[in-house]
């Protein structure tokens, strides 16, 4: 990574490190119900307050539409996160302001604050100067550790910078450049790529930066139908891009053997399971009336066959409508298929919110490589996007000198 690390900042003396974290978390009334978001952030927080530093963290939570959102309020985190850590977190009423300021200032050496949700001020999307600049006057020296956000050009992931330096990246969001930029650059090969989801539009960047770096890809999903129908496949009633048709032929002429797509499917007459659990049938033969909703058992040991000597797998969207009870087969047999490529000596990479909770469901988050904390971050870095969270980071002293 060529940006400077949290490793190489000094912060003795009781500096003050305003942190940027991603605790967009879900929540049920006050309580936390997956602190895995939280949990990532630690040996960052533990590094910063060994150092006998002051913390202040700041981060969003969810889409407040209107200003202030009592059921989005941060406090409830704050209560996890004085749990995980075993010692009080102190929580402000607000993320910027005189009495904000306050508070940042008497924290002792080693202490945690945590800001009020980012989001109740639209200006932290706005990427406001004024608000940017508020934020700023809380800390002597910030850190990123929110890859999640790594994307957005915020206030408080890209604004900031301009007026606070040194701008280091944490712990967390060192560790998800530097796993996906080798993947990207010099991974271990076979290289595959496993990518699924509804629709090729919202891959088809990550397909064309892809292709030219893996050895094959692996296509399941929705999208599956739309390069079937540009093979001249029927499909029934299966979601279709009819616009992208062309383009997925396209694709297919490029790729040639190296995109494998399923030869059979889950036909189901409703895509919500009211109709039935459906029926495996190869994917040239879907009903007329019936969708595909999964992949299919061959499919699966079509996969397993290919993923049995790779080296580096990528793994990014569901095989199929995972959210239903009866169509997440497919998805939870590539998570298996990742973890018995781990154990092989695999370096298998996991992004994306439903191929995550496949992953953990299925209690194998231990037995992956890397289990990424930025859907949307993931997918715009294997696209080969700046991602201006990342470039707004000082950059690292060999860097700084080579320029």
């Amino acid at each position: 990574m060529d940006k400077l690390s949290v490793r190489d900042l000094d912060l003795r003396g009781g500096k003050r490190v305003l942190m940027r974290v991603d605790y967009n978390v879900p929540l049920a009334g006050r309580q936390v119900t997956d602190d895995t978001r939280i949990r990532a952030t630690l040996p960052t927080i533990d590094l910063v307050r060994k150092a006998g530093a002051r913390l202040v963290l700041m981060s969003h939570l969810g889409r407040p539409k209107k200003g202030p959102d009592p059921a989005l309020s941060l406090a409830p985190v704050a209560e996890r996160l004085s749990d995980l850590l075993g010692s009080p977190v102190v929580f402000a009423p607000d993320c910027v302001g005189a009495a904000v300021e306050r508070l940042a200032g008497s924290i002792a050496p080693g202490g945690v604050l945590l800001l009020e949700n980012l989001r109740f001020h639209p200006e932290e999307e706005a990427n406001d100067a004024r608000f940017a600049a508020a934020l700023a006057r809380l800390g002597d020296a910030y850190v990123n550790d929110a890859f999640g956000t790594a994307h957005r050009a915020h206030a408080s992931t890209a604004g900031v910078t301009a007026y606070l330096k040194p701008a280091a990246a944490g712990l967390l969001l060192a560790r998800e450049l530097e796993v996906l930029g080798r993947a990207l650059a010099a991974p271990a090969r076979p290289f595959v790529a496993i990518l699924g989801g509804a629709k090729i539009s919202g891959k088809i960047d990550v397909i064309t930066s892809l292709l030219p770096r893996v050895d094959r890809m692996l296509v399941g999903g929705a999208m599956m139908f739309t390069f079937l129908r540009a093979k001249g496949i029927a499909t029934g009633r299966s979601l279709v891009e009819e616009d992208r048709v062309e383009m997925a032929r396209e694709i297919l002429g490029r790729a040639g053997e190296k995109l494998v797509l399923p030869v059979d499917c889950l036909a189901a007459p409703a895509a919500d399971g009211a109709g039935g659990p459906g029926r495996v049938v190869p994917v040239e033969s879907i009903p007329a009336g019936e969708l595909g909703v999964d992949i299919g058992p061959r499919t699966i040991e079509q996969f397993a066959a290919v993923l049995a000597g790779a080296r580096t797998v990528l793994w990014n969207g569901p095989m199929g409508i995972f959210e239903v009870e009866g169509f997440g087969g497919g998805t939870r047999a590539v998570a298996h298929l990742l973890g018995e490529a781990t154990a092989r000596g695999a370096t298998t990479i996991v992004g994306g919110g439903d191929s995550v909770a496949a992953v953990e469901g299925a209690g194998l988050a231990a037995r992956i490589s890397h289990i990424s904390t930025g859907g949307g971050a993931s997918l715009e870095f294997l696209e080969g996007k700046v991602l201006p969270g990342v470039a707004a980071l000082t950059d690292a002293p060999a860097r700084a000198l080579r320029g």
